[in-house]
């Protein structure tokens, strides 16, 4: 659960890539606090933002992509304005990062023990074999069977399921506050993401790991996230506790997110969708960036960007008061089925 002291802050955050169509603003506004020990999970549509965000925390953004206003903090120390010699001694040691293809992560020429003695050798101060020891040692706590004799493989002798294993023991390789885990089960099948999502929660658990846990899969976010961030193009939407947030959403793109999930009681026979696409972002709308697809939107939010508002345990970005069923019931939220949308 989060503690009373954030590990991770973003406040006010802003990327811009510029391009021949105009500047791309990227992440307008974003601010969002992930506490120690605590998943936050960070979702949207693709094209919302939410890897850029990570990347963003990471240093990782591809340039001409970058950050023009705002500011990072980790451990209550600012990372963003550090040099890159600095922030490489940030990266990997007090930030670790598993990303969606655990093949971009791992060198195919490398074996895996080599790959995880160079990197924990890289930002500790253990020798060869103390750092072999704990290589095993790290591959045994995320589930990698016989691990010394694991060792001498290559990525290429290894599923899918136990490659992202060996990623995850790599992010954790110098023992890290926080790890970004950027789509960390979508290219699994549902038994490996189950066992990947326990994996979390159990290292959060036991070390008080902080995660900011990047999908767009609202059932991993339900199993694993303590709080949950949306995102919509390019802005943070909705905050809150997860529970909250899925049961009585406060936003309408949250809540048109919610009616998209299939449920086991629903007989409707097709699922309901939120009409239209989210905005280029180099062509923003004025005012709400939801307001061309809101079935609420009314003429303020065509005009001026909404404030964040406190609902609860969160804060939601709107115009409307959507937690006013009885002035809005949810039906209205539930946007219009797929033969309603406008062709």
């Amino acid at each position: 659960m989060q503690n009373e002291r954030p590990l991770l802050q973003i406040k006010n955050l802003r990327v811009e890539i510029p391009t021949r169509r105009g500047v791309l603003l990227a992440l307008d506004d974003v601010s969002f606090e992930v506490g120690e020990g605590e998943i936050l999970g960070l979702v949207g549509e693709s094209g919302a933002g939410k890897s850029m965000a990570g990347n963003a925390v990471i240093g990782l953004l591809t340039p001409p992509a970058h950050i023009t206003s705002g500011e990072i903090w980790l451990d209550s120390k600012r990372i963003d304005n550090l040099s890159q010699e600095e922030l490489e001694q940030v990266r990997g040691r007090k930030i670790g990062a598993i990303f969606q293809d655990p093949l971009t992560s791992l060198n195919p020429l490398f074996t895996i023990g080599d790959q995880l003695v160079e990197t924990i050798r890289a930002h500790t101060d253990l020798n060869e074999k103390q750092a072999k020891e704990k290589a095993i040692w790290l591959l045994e706590q995320t589930g990698i069977p016989a691990a010394s004799k694991r060792l001498s493989h290559y990525p290429h002798q290894f599923s899918g399921g136990m490659r992202q294993r060996v990623v995850i023991a790599l992010a954790l390789c110098a023992d890290p506050k926080l790890v970004i885990a950027d789509e960390p089960t979508t290219a699994l099948d549902v038994s490996v993401q189950a066992q990947i999502i326990e994996l979390l929660k159990r290292l959060c658990r036991e070390n008080g790991t902080s995660v900011l846990l990047v999908t767009h899969d609202m059932g991993v976010i339900a199993e694993t996230a303590d709080r949950v961030a949306v995102m919509y193009a390019g802005r943070i939407v909705e905050v809150g506790k997860t529970e909250r947030v899925i049961h009585h959403a406060s936003h309408p793109y949250t809540i048109g997110l919610m009616g998209a999930i299939p449920r086991m009681e629903d007989n409707a026979g097709e699922l309901l969708q939120i009409p239209g696409a989210m905005p280029r972002l180099t062509e923003l709308p004025q005012g709400c960036a939801f307001h061309p697809r809101c079935p609420l939107a009314s003429e303020i939010c065509f005009k001026e960007k909404p404030p964040m508002r406190v609902c609860g345990d969160g804060v939601f970005s709107c115009w409307q008061d959507a937690a006013d069923n009885t002035k809005f019931p949810k039906e209205a939220f539930t946007i219009r089925a797929p033969e309603d949308m406008p062709k």
